[in-house]
């Protein structure tokens, strides 16, 4: 206590009584300092009071705001599409007893959605058309949607209230003993506005790290992906430096230019302990920052480096926060639960894949799974791998992902890869894998050389494996939501397909036309024809169970292909022009890259009834078309009217955006 009585201008020796204020230094009361100190003391300590209160509000409405989320989840969920198919016909087949067949509308078109759910789709179909775009301003915040940057303007709107209400603005000159009377201290709610942005940060410091978790509480109670929480994670973190300099400043004007008289008075608090910690989790603070840019990942330390970095800067960090101002540990410890609870989760993930009996080898344990490998050498653009396993687990759901970790590699090192498998168990539990990946630098690439060398070293006619570790899965299903009447287009950019070829397989698996969507379409983008032999089983798959659902393929070829087929194809044809195309059996080939929007466009404008799903991946540029071309399709006014076919969703693949 020693060491706050300077700050604080009060004798606590001589105290008859300490008034206690949560987070804060206690007071001396009753007050007997001069009355211009003593007016100071009472703004700063109400001011104080006011601010942990307003962080109190503050996190009871993200609570709030979680909480209706949650149970309107769970009391209104999304219907299972087969299961509502199912209870649709048996409400057909079993009318009301004084009713007729003509009027329960058999074989006539489906009665129009109640007023209730229109306007609900309504509403949804509008808020897409003018939030689903990406933001203009993508050289400050990057390749993220108007939504997004809307939810950080109210949540940046909202703290700067809590940031000036609740203190009064005043200014006192007070004597300084043993000094003449022209050597005076200048008193202002600088100082208890700095204090006030302080605690705003430490409130906000759990909440970085919650939007920052993999095992994401909050995908667990929104349903939404743990990485669409990433960009508000970032700019959290951005906002808690901004804060954190302004704190700074605040209280280095107070204690070098305000209080008299200099240097000592300057010297003397910040040879204090909790000044000097406040100085290093400032430095961590901007560290942080420096290495989170993009340019300083791309060409300096790279993805991993930058991740074991930042969550070593971030512990030591909250460390010296504590430090700083320990009565404010109630925010910081926390941050540590959760950091500690997702680390801990992920093992026992990796132990419940990985930890049990292996019937093989008699005896309980960890093992690897064992990866057949495939490997499409491309020198130009990366090599592509594919690998291929079973293993005893309960199936994912569709979308979901896996991260893997390469035990040949590097053990510290895991990457997140979509199983292009689709997941059903057999009659032994195990369930087929299938990842692919393009290998271009760092991990995936020295992962790549090392199968290289393995194929080439293996004799001929064996199976090439390699260990891998999982984790997952994560991420939330893509297609538990999709109506029984939807029209879905899937369009996929190289690798992409990993993303989208599950969902149509779930749809072409489906047993009996009673199941049919109106429309299924899947979009490929690549760079050879013959890429397409990396998932060549899945299409196959796909060619095979898709033609009772009308299944349609077009393949855009955006390089020169080293396939004759493809080559006699196009000169058959005879024409030079980037769009001229051409037709192998039910797949439909093209040269050059796409207008992804006007495909869209076009697609929905096809439909004759039904909502359209369009799902996606590939590189960032790709999806930002696609964002712009599903919200140009929206339109709430038509969707109202009973028009569905304006009711257009884009489910997309976003974990590789920054």
């Amino acid at each position: 206590m020693a060491a706050l009585t300077p700050r604080h201008i009060q004798n606590f020796s001589a105290a008859d009584q300490l008034e206690p204020h949560w987070g804060y230094a206690d007071r001396v009361v009753p007050c007997v300092n001069d009355p211009g100190s003593c007016e100071y003391l009472d703004v700063v300590y109400s001011s104080h009071d006011r601010g942990m209160i307003y962080t109190g509000i503050f996190w009871l409405t993200i609570g709030g705001i979680l909480l209706v989320w949650a149970i309107s989840r769970r009391l209104f969920p999304h219907e299972d599409p087969v299961a509502a198919r199912l209870r649709q016909e048996k409400q057909r087949q079993q009318p009301p007893p004084t009713t007729t067949a003509a009027e329960t509308g058999a074989g006539a078109p489906t009665p129009r959605a109640s007023a209730a759910r229109r306007l609900l789709q309504a509403i949804g179909s509008t808020s897409r058309r003018y939030l689903l775009p990406t933001t203009p301003l993508r050289s400050i915040f990057g390749r993220t949607t108007r939504l997004q940057v809307l939810i950080l303007a109210i949540l940046t709107g909202y703290l700067t209230i809590w940031s000036f209400v609740g203190i009064t603005y005043a200014m006192w000159k007070t004597p300084i003993k043993g000094q003449p009377p022209e050597v005076y201290n200048t008193r202002t709610s600088l100082g208890p506005w700095a204090d006030r942005v302080g605690v705003l940060a430490y409130a906000l410091t759990p909440l970085s790290v919650l939007l920052a978790s993999r095992e994401s509480l909050l995908e667990l109670l929104t349903g939404v992906p743990y990485t669409s929480f990433m960009f508000l994670h970032r700019w959290t973190g951005y906002i808690i430096l901004v804060q954190s300099i302004l704190h700074t400043i605040g209280w280095v004007l107070v204690e070098a230019w305000l209080y008299k008289p200099q240097p000592q008075v300057w010297n003397n608090w910040i040879a204090q302990d909790y000044a000097r910690w406040g100085v290093v989790g400032l430095v961590l603070l901007v560290l942080m920052w420096l290495l989170s840019l993009r340019v300083v990942v791309a060409r300096v330390t790279g993805y991993e480096a930058f991740r074991k970095a930042h969550y070593v800067l971030a512990m030591v960090y909250i460390g010296a926060l504590i430090g700083h101002w320990q009565q404010l540990q109630c925010f910081l410890v926390p941050g540590l639960v959760l950091w500690g609870l997702d680390r801990g989760a992920r093992l026992v993930r990796m132990g419940l894949l990985h930890y049990g009996y292996w019937p093989e080898e008699g005896k309980y344990g960890f093992r690897a799974a064992k990866a057949a490998v495939k490997v499409w050498r491309d020198a130009e653009n990366g090599d592509v791998v594919r690998l291929d396993f079973d293993h005893v687990q309960k199936p994912w759901s569709v979308g979901q992902h896996f991260f893997l970790c390469f035990a040949e590699g590097s053990i510290w090192q895991s990457h997140p890869f979509t199983p292009v498998s689709f997941p059903a168990a057999d009659a032994q539990g195990r369930v087929r894998h299938s990842y692919i990946f393009r290998a271009k630098q760092g991990e995936t690439k020295k992962v790549a050389d090392l199968l290289i060398k393995k194929l080439a070293d293996a004799p001929a006619g064996t199976t090439t494996t390699t260990p891998v570790i999982l984790q997952g899965p994560y991420g939330t299903p893509i297609t538990s939501s999709l109506p029984n009447n939807a029209n879905v287009l899937c369009i996929a950019g190289g690798t992409g397909l990993t993303y989208v070829l599950p969902v149509l397989l779930q749809i072409a698996r489906r047993p009996t036309p009673e199941f049919l969507v109106h429309h299924l379409e899947l979009i490929c983008v690549v760079k050879r024809h013959s890429d397409l032999e990396w998932v060549r089983p899945e299409l196959d798959e796909l060619r095979e169970r898709g033609v009772p659902h009308g299944f349609r393929m077009r393949v855009f070829v955006t390089q020169e292909a080293r396939n004759g087929t493809m080559e006699e194809k196009k000169s058959e044809e005879g024409d030079e022009d980037s769009t001229a195309s051409a037709r192998s059996g039910s797949d439909e080939y093209a040269r050059g890259r796409p207008d992804v929007a006007a495909l869209v466009r076009d697609f929905v404008g096809s439909v004759v009834r039904g909502p359209t799903r369009v799902f996606a991946s590939g590189p960032p540029g790709m999806i930002v078309d696609l964002r712009e071309g599903v919200a140009a399709c929206n339109s709430g006014g038509r969707v109202w009217k009973g028009e569905e076919e304006a009711d257009v969703r884009l489910i997309c693949d976003d974990r590789l955006e920054w």
